[in-house]
């Protein structure tokens, strides 16, 4: 009976794209990217509502917490964003007193930065994951699949001839 009350409550995993037989490859392929994106824009919607700030200063706020006087290049790296964005990031959270900005140490050009008790709350609101949900769902596949769709993805983007550059930009911000 117990096993039977727990199965009942265990949802199976739906697909996530139904057969639309009457829809060809791409349109097919087309329905999926538009439900990655909506994926994608509903979790920083969420995060935005309840933390009130956007999804990639959430995300800048948990790496410089999870990584207590990181530099701005370091967050630039984590955050695979150029360092002018981060830069950018860090003045609006500095601004927002989420964050500090120290210059510690012998060279004092160098910044470190910390999280404050207010951006320590905020990070308590926001759903997670603070990263987005999309890098959580890319890091939770296998190798081959990644290489998989690695491959794929770079075959469209050169059909696109999409600018490499854009790969910089958090998704929040587009």
């Amino acid at each position: 009976m117990k096993n039977e009350a727990k199965a009942k409550r265990v949802r199976p995993k739906a697909k996530v794209v139904a057969e639309a037989p009457t829809l060809d490859a791409p349109a097919r392929v087309l329905r999926q990217f538009r439900i990655v994106f909506n994926a994608v824009k509903t979790h920083f919607q969420q995060v935005e509502r309840k933390a009130g700030l956007g999804g990639a200063q959430v995300w800048a706020l948990s790496v410089i917490r999870d990584r207590g006087g990181i530099g701005v290049n370091e967050l630039a790296n984590a955050l695979n964003v150029r360092q002018p964005t981060a830069s950018n990031l860090v003045r609006n959270l500095a601004q927002q007193q989420l964050i500090e900005v120290r210059r510690e140490g012998a060279d004092r050009r160098a910044v470190q930065l910390h999280v404050l008790p207010e951006g320590r709350k905020v990070l308590r609101r926001a759903p997670g994951p603070a990263a987005g949900v999309l890098p959580e769902a890319l890091a939770s596949l296998d190798a081959a699949s990644l290489r998989r769709l690695e491959a794929d993805l770079d075959k469209l983007l050169r059909v696109l001839g999409a600018d490499e550059r854009a790969g910089t930009i958090p998704l929040a911000q587009l």
